[in-house]
């Protein structure tokens, strides 16, 4: 903010500044009465001269006037600050008036001041700036707010308030937290405004927002002026404006926006904290002052809540009633300027402890200065000014306003702002923000305990009463009404004209890419006007890299047409919404298929037919094994047994097995067998039928690792990305790429052939590839689709009408709309164009191996079952030896191999009846034994 500016006698300051600076060596003339004699006091003297320098009758000179003198008399109050030395501040009337600040300053400089309170003008402290470098005085500013005095250009300016570096960040904040882009900024024409603007202009850079337009007024613009960029302002696309003036602009602007009806809704002002010391100091303003500024967002230096900060609000009613005009209340800039000179205070005490001197000395480089009669030695130099400046950027103590102490860049520590909100009679906090916390609802002192967190997603406001009266947050831009239309490029193209075409004999552009266009602008709640530019010589496809060039540098407004949404394109524009999905597919040509006597064989593939004949042997082997005992049709010689394993398994393969199954176990396993059989018949039948009735077609191109793999020519089509696509990102040689125009083009190139000149294959976007299939039908595209990419509109980085435009697509896409006007222009009657291979109607094991498994496993358990009961029917059947009977030896059985396979061999009903039998010559055997014995 420029405070000083509140007053009509300052509007012209800035033109005095060049002859100012000319008359420096009259003003030191002037005031150099005395010798060049170096003039000391002792380390405590009685008293320390301090000037201060301000307009008396400005909003914040007159609350700083009374804020400053009651410092003073707290300061020598208190004997624990200077001890025993008195402060006196001496404090100049600028009137509004560069000229006269500068003189003022002049005139301070000429005696022994030891630092300055002021200036309180921006464009003064540029001036007296580079003085007090020179001498050596420190200038501590409470309302010098332009971000462009800095520690490093002018040491000795110290800001005891916040600079507007800070207030511009909260503001990129606020627009970026209600999701808007575009903002006007209006301001004076001065140091303080033009700074102050570029700062916010690099502010909202890095948010990803932009000025779109900066209004600026001059210093001594009159109403008709500011009605005149009003109007200049009220027709352009941004509707969120913020207003860096002061408080004798300030009101004007709003009452012209008011009268303008622009203080209505969908508008958006941002004040900064002029407004905020305006309302503060003299509310309750007016009524109809007020209803020029309903809505409005403005800013307040945020200072916390202290017991030391209600004194002296309570105070200032009896401090103001020695005031001529008291009807005056407290500000943040008064509570600065308090404590401003608190801090000099406890600086000077700490320049006296350090041994400080406050002594001044002749500047031998205007001593060296020869020649004339303006006697320029006799300005003087502070000698202690250095150590003094040193204190006071040391300074760290809780004033009025919060703990003062300044960074590494000679800033106070914890900038905030409050966040208010104009309504009625008076205003709402709904906010504060601060580069610790960023936006939040609490006040920012009671997060500094907490770990710094400025994340987006912790953002959080009050509701907002804005211009209109309305809650409901404004879109922050509308199409300009100023009577233009957008410029829209289409292509002109000279093939696939369904999707876009200019007409030869009348000019009209139509096509799918225009009726989705315009279908999506009859959605929008606004017009838009819009005038179509065809693009292209008419006797081939434009570039459309070229098109998007010419949105992104201003040439055209926005761009429609089939317009591939790719990586190096989105880097300078901004697409809409696909409407259209299209990625890159491989067009290549076909051959019929053509059966041969073999063609039984191709349902299964080589490592299926094995795995199913193993099987037809295992399961034959299975049941053989669990019927042989106990059923007679499994017995016999070998050669017949091994006929009948055979037989049996292959005939499951039609259900005409004549052997019947009587153990549990072999019905078991069959049954399961057989209904893997069922499922493997069914699929072959279903295949072959399918591989000799339905037409196949095949290609030598597989896919894109094919064509890569490949040294033959490959088409693309004239003005598509796909061909850098296929140089930059799959690194295929220029030289193999051959550039084709139209679909005849296409069909004769894939015809050809790469040896006789033409090209094996074609990469081209799914749209238009689909589209010449429809009438060709000799091609197909092989392969998948190996970019995933769609079609949309183009506009420029940043603009709202592509938010709002993606937003009636989709309204297009939910009601059905997209679909009809698809089926209007690209729905045609086409043949097959696109089939599997043969290979893709093939059985693969892969599709039974569960079958299999299953059956598998209840083989495998069927045998062990067997094993376990066979060998439980050994161990209690087993055969006797002869030779242990015949010597009157008990007799003995052992476990062999031999005897085994033998004995599971036999006939269960065998093996029995030798049992009993075994069993029945027992007793006699025994009854010998013991006649021998």
């Amino acid at each position: 903010m420029e405070p000083q500016r509140d007053c009509p006698a300052l509007r012209s300051s800035s033109r005095c500044i060049d002859m100012i600076l000319a008359l420096f060596p009259l003003f030191f003339c002037l005031f150099s009465s005395t010798s060049g004699a170096t003039k000391s006091v002792s380390p405590r003297p009685a008293v320390v001269h301090v000037g201060a320098i301000f307009t008396f009758n400005s909003t914040i000179g007159r609350v700083a006037k009374v804020a400053i003198d009651a410092a003073k008399q707290d300061v020598n109050s208190d004997p624990t600050v200077l001890r025993g030395t008195r402060l006196d501040i001496t404090m100049r009337n600028t009137n509004c008036s560069g000229f006269f600040g500068m003189m003022e300053a002049l005139q301070f400089m000429e005696t022994d001041t030891v630092a300055i309170v002021g200036p309180q003008c921006s464009t003064i402290a540029h001036v007296i700036s580079h003085l007090a470098n020179e001498l050596h005085v420190p200038l501590l500013s409470f309302s010098a707010t332009d971000p462009t005095l800095t520690a490093l250009e002018y040491p000795y300016f110290v800001r005891t308030s916040q600079s507007d570096l800070f207030q511009m960040a909260a503001i990129a904040k606020i627009v970026d937290y209600y999701q808007w882009r575009q903002v006007i900024a209006i301001y004076v024409d001065d140091d303080n405004g033009r700074n102050g603007v570029a700062a916010l202009g690099d502010k909202l850079a890095e948010r990803r927002c932009m000025l779109s337009y900066k209004a600026r007024l001059s210093p001594v613009a009159t109403r008709s002026d500011v009605t005149d960029l009003l109007v200049k302002v009220a027709l352009m696309e941004s509707r969120v404006i913020v207003l860096h003036s002061n408080q004798d602009y300030g009101p004007m602007i709003l009452s012209v926006a008011h009268y303008l009806d622009m203080m209505t809704n969908g508008y958006v002002w941002i004040a900064t904290d002029w407004l905020s010391s305006l309302l503060d100091s003299k509310a309750p303003l007016a009524p109809d002052t007020m209803d020029t500024m309903q809505g409005v967002l403005t800013l307040r230096q945020h200072t916390a809540d202290s017991k030391r900060k209600s004194n002296f609000v309570s105070r200032w009613s009896n401090l103001t009633k020695e005031e001529d005009d008291g009807n005056f209340r407290l500000h943040s800039y008064g509570l600065y300027a308090y404590d401003t000179v608190w801090m000099l205070a406890k600086a000077i005490d700490a320049f006296f402890d350090d041994r400080g001197i406050i002594s001044f000395s002749n500047d031998s480089k205007l001593h060296d200065v020869q020649g004339g009669t303006l006697h320029l030695e006799a300005m003087s130099v502070f000698n202690g000014g250095q150590l003094l400046l040193e204190k006071v950027q040391n300074t760290n103590f809780a004033g009025l306003t919060g703990v003062l102490r300044y960074d590494s860049d000679g800033n106070l520590i914890h900038p905030a702002y409050d966040i208010i909100n104009v309504i009625g009679t008076g205003s709402r906090t709904i906010g504060y923000w601060s580069n610790y916390s960023g936006l939040s609802i609490v006040p920012p002192e009671t997060l500094y305990s907490k770990p710094a967190n400025a994340s987006p997603a912790n953002d959080l406001l009050y509701s907002v009463i804005w211009p209109g009266e309305t809650t409901t947050k404004p879109r922050g831009w509308v199409f300009p009404n100023n009577g233009k239309e957008l410029k829209i490029v289409v292509p002109n193209r000279v093939s696939y004209q369904e999707f876009v075409s200019k007409s030869p004999h009348t000019g009209i552009v139509k096509g799918y890419c225009i009726d989705v266009f315009t279908a999506a602008v009859n959605l929008l709640p606004y017009a838009v006007p819009f005038k179509l530019i065809p693009f292209g010589n008419g006797h081939a496809n434009p570039s459309y890299g070229e098109l998007v060039n010419m949105v992104a540098t201003g040439v055209f407004d926005a761009a429609v047409g089939d317009i591939a949404i790719v990586t190096n394109r989105t880097k300078i524009v901004d697409f809409t919404q696909p409407y259209i999905e299209s990625g890159l597919v491989i067009l290549a040509p076909i051959r019929k298929y053509k059966s041969s006597a073999w063609a039984f064989l191709q349902p299964f593939t080589l490592e299926m037919w094995c795995v199913t004949g193993f099987f037809f042997m295992v399961i034959g082997s299975v049941v053989w094994i669990l019927e042989h005992r106990m059923n007679d049709e499994f017995r016999g010689p070998p050669r017949q047994q091994v006929a009948t394993v055979f037989w049996f398994s292959f005939s499951t393969l039609f259900f005409a097995h004549r052997e019947n199954t009587v153990s549990t176990l072999g019905r078991g396993v069959l049954i399961i067998w057989l209904f893997v059989v069922l499922i493997i018949q069914s699929s072959y039948t279903a295949s072959l039928t399918s591989i000799l009735t339905v037409q196949q077609l095949s290609s030598p191109i597989k896919g894109i690792d094919s064509l890569i793999a490949s040294d033959e020519h490959i088409g693309f089509q004239v003005g598509s990305f796909a061909e850098n696509y296929m140089v930059e990102e799959l690194s295929i040689p220029r030289s193999r790429l051959k550039a084709l125009g139209s679909r005849e083009e296409y069909a004769k190139a894939l015809e050809l052939g790469p040896d006789n000149g033409g090209v094996a294959a074609i990469v081209d976007e799914r749209a238009y590839v689909e589209l010449f299939l429809s009438t060709n039908c000799n091609f197909a595209i092989v392969g998948s689709e190996f970019t995933k990419s769609g079609w949309g509109f183009v506009f420029p980085r940043d603009s709202p009408l592509a938010v709002d435009m993606s937003t009636a697509i989709l309204t297009l896409s939910e009601n059905g709309d997209l679909q009809r006007i698809h089926d209007k222009w690209l729905t045609r009657a086409a043949c097959i164009s696109e089939t599997d291979e043969i290979d893709s109607q093939r059985l693969h094991l892969s599709s039974f191996w569960g079958l299999f498994l299953i059956c598998g496993t209840s083989c495998f358990l069927a045998l062990l079952i067997y094993l376990i009961f066979v060998l439980r029917q050994y161990i209690k059947h087993a055969p006797v030896d002869k030779h242990d009977s015949s010597s009157g030896q008990t007799p003995r059985s052992g476990f062999s191999l031999q005897k085994f396979f033998s004995f599971a061999s036999g006939k269960e009903e065998d093996v029995r009846s030798r049992s009993k039998q075994g069993e029945m010559q027992k007793p006699t055997i025994n009854a010998t034994v013991d006649v021998e014995t």
